[in-house]
């Protein structure tokens, strides 16, 4: 098996900005060359991980755990700037969840959920870092405002108001048409977009409502090494 200790190592032109996005001016990180050697990641899903279907319901396809040593680079690496820019200098990681993703999902198949923005959790010290090992030819992220709440985040004191709004977005314009969001619709205005890059992170909250860049000319490659393989992690903080 390819050994990965050691070998994850920070970039020589390694950059990182804040980006505060939207009129609820939420942070998101943007890391530009974060490893010397990210190949060796798309190396190691493509040769030794086993794809699955995911059981949530946001995740539009398949996911293998991420090693071990994955994690622990980016807690290395990332940790005082995550502290900057989500204030959490006295928080600890309590948690972390860190899978390769690649997204196999047609749009036929898409589930409601699945054809709007979604977020996380509700919980504003869960983070999501979601590292492309892929091109920009496959789409990046797109963060949204809730046309009917303006609500760009969701967290528990939001929950109920924003599932009766889009309740109500559902009786009032009646499902979503079967695509990947990737823009401006009657329901959800875009707030910003960040290109895919190979080997660009963005670190974001996990209640902030955001979604891929599926475009209808997209191809739903399974191959590790050809197809939009990310990494996902997720902290957990207290």
């Amino acid at each position: 098996m390819l050994d990965l200790n050691g070998k994850l190592r920070l970039h020589d032109d390694f950059k990182a900005a804040t980006v505060q996005v939207g009129t609820e001016r939420e942070p998101v990180v943007v890391v530009d060359n974060f490893l010397s050697s990210p190949q060796l990641l798309t190396d190691f899903a493509a040769a030794h991980c086993a794809f699955d279907a995911v059981s949530d319901t946001f995740y539009p396809g398949t996911r293998a755990p991420a090693p071990a040593i994955y994690c622990y680079a980016l807690r290395a690496f990332l940790a005082p700037i995550i502290a900057q820019a989500f204030g959490l200098h006295d928080s600890r990681i309590s948690g972390e969840l860190s899978h390769f993703s690649l997204v196999l999902t047609p749009p036929e198949k898409l589930q409601t959920v699945q054809l709007m923005p979604h977020f996380d959790n509700t919980n504003p010290k869960q983070l999501a870092l979601l590292h492309y090992l892929c091109g920009p030819e496959h789409g990046g992220t797109s963060f949204y405002r809730h046309r009917r709440t303006g609500f760009e985040y969701i967290d528990e004191s939001r929950l109920s108001e924003y599932g009766n709004a889009v309740r109500t977005d559902l009786a009032e314009l009646g499902m979503p048409p079967a695509k990947y969001i990737c823009g401006d619709d009657p329901r959800f205005e875009r707030t910003v977009s960040f290109n895919a890059a190979f080997n660009r992170v963005l670190i974001y909250r996990s209640i902030n409502l955001h979604s891929a860049d599926i475009a209808s000319s997209f191809k739903f490659d399974a191959n590790p090494r050809t197809g939009r393989l990310t990494a996902n992690t997720f902290f957990y903080f207290r």
